[in-house]
Parts: structure tokens; C-alpha cells; sequence
């Protein structure tokens, strides 16, 4: 794959493919394709080996109704934007339907272009579809250009003094930082050769298809608090930097407006890894830069993610990255179906993980703290096998990835690189009543709770039946009682881990 300080070439025609990288500033594939190419298009391609499985799925859940997925109406919007953009600079996005590993060698031809140019991707599936992609340009005598894009450092840019990839994330944030320039964070000009853009030929100049057309119904998106493409980055990145200074104070409590909100942006590419990356970089060094510098820690996890990925692409096929814990023994049967329905439905009996639950289910968005508590819940609380969890999230986060989703899953559930280890297990009622001492995240999706106060909100079954009912709460009607007992279940995950 061609580094990008190795680019010599020029060419008269090329072809932009845009995937995970949403946007008309700073992008790489783009800006290479502008400088080296006289005349440059630009497509995307509606992947129907991704859409399909998303509504059969749907169809099979919900049996007669057209499926709904904000992620693609996300995209929609976004692509709207982007194809604005590059019409105001002359240029235009050809929008196509079906398995790319088809359509863009086809593309290529009817365009007759020298060289495709894309980001990497580093998901062993898409590393599959872009080896075809090559293989068939390259028969055509076309070339494949490739470059990094979504993360600062990529696969084995950084290594342990022993030469092997980092598996333990303190000293590869150390080895990350030291090694850090203000090359690595330097946004690529694309504007400069914007003037090579080319508007699509007119018979593949259409307007964007629309979400029928895709298979989909609309979903609650447009309500939801989640503005779309470059500009709503743009919106939140602004509104963020207002309170960056509190992040690291705030970011753990879900009834605060503590998180910068741009991970399904990132997950896209609406905005620029390098952009967040420099400013939380440049802000960390100031003397109130604790919020900063803990912000860039996460975004420094998410090319640890990418990394470990790219070294053990293992982990795509469901496995643990610790080998011996794929030998751990799972709940099974219908109490652990009933057990993991009752989890992804926010009726565990547990206040904080159901309102989690319910609050990923209803917006597609749950707060990363959540994210920590519930997975830890459904492993080490109910038993049930990190894997069903990983694929749950995977159907409804808006900003699901697969690199972060599995190494979040595989940290929770202790099976994981620096994992936590297997006798830390989150207690869901302790959880609550650090992170939402007075119960307001509880109580904005758990209403019937409203009138318990903050000493019962926690763990209700500690009430008695009369207090409940004083709260207008009946245990088991209102609202359930605890599927399963914290104390005992810990017992069983020690015995499960062997300890």
C-alpha cells in the first residue's frame, strides 16, 4: 500500500472512492488523488452486502415493516453535504448501489481513469473486498493507491523496543506521544488543487437515491440531537471546545453533558482525526490542558484499537485475544436467552443498566461509562457469552466500529489486551450511585422510577414493597425485580475464570 512520502507519480485521470471518510477537507486519498491526477471524480458506493444483512435482520425482528437504521440516514445526510461541497468546487459524487467489489473496477473502466484512490481500511473483511478491487484494476492496467487516513499511526508505525506490536496500551500512549510530530497532525490542503475536480459524466450524474430506494424507512434520527456531515462536526467539535476544560471531571457521569459527542462523526470521517488530535494535543500542553490531555488518551485508544486489529485480525472471527479464555464456559440454555433478552431490553432490574439499555435502544447512542458497566453486567453479572453483547451493540450503536466495539467487549469481559482483570467486576448499584448519585439519568428513561428518592433509585428491591408503594412502584408490574443476585453471580465468575 503506497505510503504517502512515496507518491511520485502523475496521471490524467483518477478515481476518489469515499468510504469511512466523509468530508472535503483533509483528507488524503482526496488531496492525492487532486495533486497528482489533471482530472478527478469521485464516487461512493451504498454497499449492498452491508445493507442487506441490516434489513433482513430487521425483517426478522420485525416481521411486515421496512427497516429502519440511523447509521444509514446518517450517511444519506452526510453524502448530501459532501457531494454540495464538491459541486461548488466543480466537482460532484457519483452515488452507486450494490458490492463494490464490482462496481468500482467498473467505474474505472466506463471512466477510463489511470488510478483509484482510497483511505485504508483496516477491518480484515474490507482488506478482502480492496485485494479484489486491486487485483481487478490491476487487470486492467489501472492502478490502486492507498493511504492512512482514519488514525495517527496505523499497523506497525509503532513497535516495543523489542520490534512487536504493543499489547498493553500505558506504553504504547508513551511510545505514541514521543513519537508524535506536527507532521502527523498537519491537515492535508486539499483545497489547493480542488480546481482538478470533475463533474460526473451526465449519465452518471443523478441526484442521491433516496432511503426507499435503499430498502429503509426513515427512523428517529431527525429527533434525535445528533446533527449530521462536516457542518454538525463541525457544530459539536465548537460546542465542545467551550467545555474541554471539564472533560476529564465530567466525562463520567451520563447525566452530564460531559462527552465531546463526535464518535459516530469520527466512526464517518465528517471530521478529520487529525483536526481533534491537534487541538486536543496543542491544548493538552496549556496549564489548565488536564481536560485536553485526557480527551486525546481517548482518541489515542482508538488507534490502539486500529493496531491491535491489524495485528491479530483473529479477532474478527469471534476471538478472544487472550487464546486460553476461549475455553471459558458460558451460560447456555433458556434461562441465559431469557436472561440476555431481559439485558437488551433494559429489564434487568437493575435501574442504571436498563436505563443504558433502554437509552441505546431509543437513540443509538449510550455514554462510554455505560458502555463499561453494561457489558461487565451481561458477562460477569448474568454469564452470558461477551460475544452476543459485542453483536448487540454492533446492531444498534450509531457509531459502531468494529476495532473499538470488540476491544471495549473484550476489556469488559476480561478476554481482551490489557484487559481488566477478571476479579474487577463492576457492581451495577455501586456504579449507579458514583455516576448518577441523584438518579436523573435513571429517571429520564426509567419515568416510572421518578418519585423514588436518590437513598432507593439505585437498587429498588431494598425498599420494601411498602416504600415502593408510597412511589407509586410495584415490583414485578411497574418495574422488575433484579434478574439475578450481584454477590452470588461475582462468586460464579470467579469459578468461571478458574480463580
Amino acid at each position: 500500500m503506497t505510503r504517502v512520502r512515496r507518491l511520485n507519480d502523475t496521471f490524467d485521470t483518477g478515481l476518489v472512492w469515499f468510504r469511512r471518510d466523509l468530508r472535503s477537507a483533509d483528507n488524503a486519498a482526496l488531496y492525492y488523488a487532486l495533486k497528482h491526477c489533471e482530472r478527478v471524480w469521485c464516487v461512493f458506493v451504498f454497499d449492498t452486502t452491508i445493507l442487506q444483512p441490516l434489513i433482513d435482520k430487521w425483517q426478522t425482528r420485525h416481521p411486515g415493516t421496512q427497516a429502519q437504521d440511523r447509521r444509514v440516514e446518517f450517511i444519506l445526510a452526510s453524502l448530501r453535504e459532501l457531494d454540495e461541497a464538491l459541486r461548488a468546487r466543480g466537482g460532484g459524487l457519483v452515488v452507486l448501489s450494490g458490492d463494490p467489489a464490482d462496481l468500482v473496477p467498473k467505474l474505472a473502466n466506463e471512466l477510463q481513469v489511470d488510478a483509484v484512490f482510497a483511505n485504508h481500511d483496516y477491518e480484515p473483511v474490507a482488506i478482502e473486498r480492496d485485494e479484489t478491487v486491486r487485483e481487478r484494476l490491476a487487470d486492467a492496467g489501472r492502478q490502486w493507491l492507498t493511504f492512512k487516513d482514519q488514525v495517527i499511526f496505523e499497523r506497525a508505525e509503532l513497535l516495543t523496543g523489542q520490534n512487536k506490536p504493543f499489547t498493553v496500551f500505558t506504553p504504547y500512549k508513551n511510545a505514541w506521544l514521543k513519537q508524535l510530530t506536527s507532521f502527523d497532525l498537519k491537515p492535508y490542503p486539499v483545497e489547493t488543487y480542488a480546481n482538478h475536480l470533475a463533474k460526473p459524466p451526465a449519465r452518471l450524474d443523478r441526484q442521491l437515491p433516496t432511503l426507499d430506494q435503499l430498502g429503509f424507512a426513515p427512523s428517529n434520527l431527525g429527533e434525535l440531537e445528533l446533527p449530521t456531515g462536516m457542518s454538525g462536526a463541525r457544530l459539536l467539535l465548537d460546542d465542545f471546545l467551550t467545555r474541554i476544560d471539564s472533560y476529564a471531571e465530567r466525562r463520567d457521569f451520563p447525566a452530564a453533558k460531559g462527552p465531546s459527542y463526535l464518535s459516530v462523526h469520527l466512526r464517518f470521517g465528517t471530521v478529520s482525526i487529525r483536526t481533534l488530535a491537534r487541538l486536543a494535543h496543542e491544548m493538552s500542553l496549556q496549564p489548565d490542558g488536564r481536560g485536553s490531555a485526557t480527551w486525546l488518551s481517548e482518541l489515542v485508544w482508538r488507534d490502539f484499537y486500529f493496531m491491535i486489529l491489524s495485528h491479530h485480525p483473529r479477532l474478527a472471527g469471534g476471538a478472544s485475544f487472550k487464546e486460553e479464555y476461549d475455553r471459558l464456559r458460558w451460560e447456555q440454555g433458556p434461562e441465559a436467552d431469557e436472561a440476555f433478552a431481559a439485558w437488551c431490553e433494559g429489564r434487568t432490574g437493575y435501574p442504571l443498566i436498563d436505563a443504558a439499555m433502554l437509552q441505546l435502544n431509543s437513540t443509538g447512542y449510550m455514554h462510554n461509562r455505560l458502555r463499561m458497566v453494561t457489558a461487565s453486567f451481561l458477562v460477569k453479572d448474568l454469564g452470558v457469552d461477551w460475544r452476543l453483547g459485542e453483536r448487540y451493540f454492533a446492531d444498534q450503536l450509531n457509531d459502531f466500529d468494529f476495532a473499538a466495539n470488540n476491544g471495549g467487549w473484550q476489556w469488559a469481559a476480561s478476554t481482551g489486551c490489557d484487559a481488566q482483570p477478571y476479579f474487577r467486576i463492576f457492581n451495577p448499584v455501586t456504579q449507579s450511585e458514583k455516576f448518577d448519585a441523584d438518579g436523573r439519568f435513571i429517571k429520564r428513561y426509567l419515568p416510572q422510577l421518578g418519585k423514588l428518592p436518590a437513598k432507593w433509585i439505585h437498587a429498588p428491591w431494598l425498599a420494601g414493597a411498602e416504600r415502593l408503594a408510597q412511589c407509586d412502584v410495584v415490583l414485578g408490574k411497574d418495574y422488575p425485580a433484579p434478574i439475578v443476585d450481584h454477590a452470588q453471580a461475582r462468586d460464579r465468575t470467579l469459578a468461571r475464570f478458574g480463580k
